[in-house]
């Protein structure tokens, strides 16, 4: 009978495995190798081949082992195998869920490859990270690779460098700065210095890849936003088991030794959502993707310490969703376009006695299956909801330009833009076809 085990965690967090005596081994004459990855809404994701299966993984520094969410997709093709069934709790208010702990996997990331690879499979279809980021995303993977190897994620090529640690060498670089790691439950925390409430503090920060905020606090008597008038309610994120809700505000300042960043986002997690991460001794909170996406990043978890160097979106402004609006991409729906391939008829017609013509030009169209982007959250009194829109809305155009013509991450950037803009928005429920606007609004 297979085993049931209990595991409690944070988003995408396992709890502490130890290391594993099987590493990921990179093959090939220079022990490096670069890999391409996407940027999405400020988060990296990596392609990885499990089981000669190639799959998009989310690279996560707060992860233990690799996790597959939608395993009922790919079961077919994967083979999994050893398996028990365990459950699993993180951020969000809901229940554990249920998921299959295989071992014996083969993975490979570039030339990098590691055999008897653990593995966590979720069966729940509701955690599949595809739709909120727009693109295929199988899974993530986190520690078991940070551990064994020198990575080198450079946003502004948005390429990942795998070294082994024995032939890397630290290059003299007067532009950086070094800071030490320090572990628990095999994710890494370091230390900032915030300025809030007039005063600076020093936080102990969990570093999150995985999540695409800037910086999340927990209240306490020293860390807290004092007036209503400094922050707005919103849907911060979702994690492993429920939607995180909470409170945005801004920073005045965030520093990491002489980096420093001014007014930055600050999210405050409700209380019961972050209940067991609270749990970790004197954490204060997590350093996340709109942060660590300003620098390129040295992770050297051998010798416990990271080193920074900042890019060119160091400057980059921080925004947030004037809208108040969430999307998520939810199947297709039928588009009729011109078919470009097809050859155009074109003819002149007379339309009155006086030799008056006109050029007619007849197009040939085709049906075809373009992304839906349906609201998924809509933030209590926010410009959009004052007008009328409601969740389960279907997207279908914006400003104008239809929605298929655009990435999920074109149109959410356009949520973010500057106070006053105007969005007009063509939508459809329930087989009604309606037209909103509104204008964007600055709340703090």
């Amino acid at each position: 009978m297979k085993n049931k085990l209990c595991f409690f965690l944070m988003i995408f967090c396992l709890s502490h495995l130890g290391f594993s005596q099987d590493r990921f081994v990179i093959q090939n004459k220079r022990n490096s190798d670069r890999v391409k990855f996407k940027l999405i809404n400020n988060l990296v994701v990596i392609p990885v081949e499990v089981n000669g299966v190639t799959l998009s993984f989310l690279l996560d520094t707060g992860v233990s082992k690799p996790m597959i969410f939608n395993f009922l997709n790919i079961s077919d093709t994967l083979e999994i195998k050893d398996t028990e069934t365990i459950y699993l709790r993180g951020l969000g208010g809901e229940q554990s869920v249920e998921a299959l702990r295989s071992r014996n996997n083969v993975f490979k990331i570039g030339d990098a490859v590691k055999l008897n690879q653990d593995l966590y499979a979720i069966f729940n279809t509701n955690l599949d990270l595809a739709p909120r980021l727009g693109i295929p995303v199988h899974g993530i993977i986190g520690f078991d690779l940070l551990k064994d190897l020198i990575v080198q994620i450079n946003y502004s090529t948005q390429t990942i460098k795998l070294t082994d640690p024995e032939v890397f060498t630290y290059k003299s670089c007067r532009d950086c700065e070094t800071l030490n790691l320090e572990f628990h439950n095999n994710k890494p925390y370091i230390n900032a210095l915030v300025n809030t409430n007039r005063q600076n503090v020093v936080v102990k920060l969990l570093i999150d890849s995985g999540s695409s905020d800037a910086l999340w606090l927990f209240e306490n008597d020293t860390i807290e936003v004092k007036k209503e008038s400094d922050f707005f309610y919103d849907f911060l994120g979702h994690g492993l088991t429920g939607s995180v809700y909470g409170k945005r505000a801004k920073l005045e300042a965030l520093s990491l030794k002489k980096f420093k960043l001014k007014d930055v986002n600050v999210s405050y997690p409700d209380a019961e959502s972050v209940f067991h991460a609270q749990k970790i001794k004197d954490r204060d909170g997590s350093l996340a993707g709109n942060i660590l996406k300003r620098f390129n990043i040295t992770f050297d978890y051998q010798n416990a310490k990271i080193t920074l160097r900042k890019n060119k979106y160091f400057r980059d402004k921080f925004s947030y969703n004037r809208s108040g609006i969430e999307l998520a991409h939810q199947g297709s729906r039928l588009v009729q376009e011109v078919d470009k391939s097809a050859r155009k008829k074109e003819n002149l017609i007379q339309e009155d006695s006086q030799n008056s013509f006109r050029l007619d030009r007849n197009l040939d169209y085709k049906i075809v299956l373009k992304p839906a982007y349906v609201i998924v959250e809509l933030r209590e009194n926010s410009p959009a909801q004052r007008a009328g829109l409601q969740i389960n809305d279907l997207l279908l155009s914006i400003n104008g330009k239809s929605t298929y013509q655009y990435s999920l991450q074109q149109i959410i950037e356009k949520f973010y833009a500057e106070d006053g803009k105007k969005i007009k928005l063509k939508i459809e429920r329930d087989g009604r076809i309606l037209n909103y606007s509104f204008h964007l609004e600055k709340l703090f």
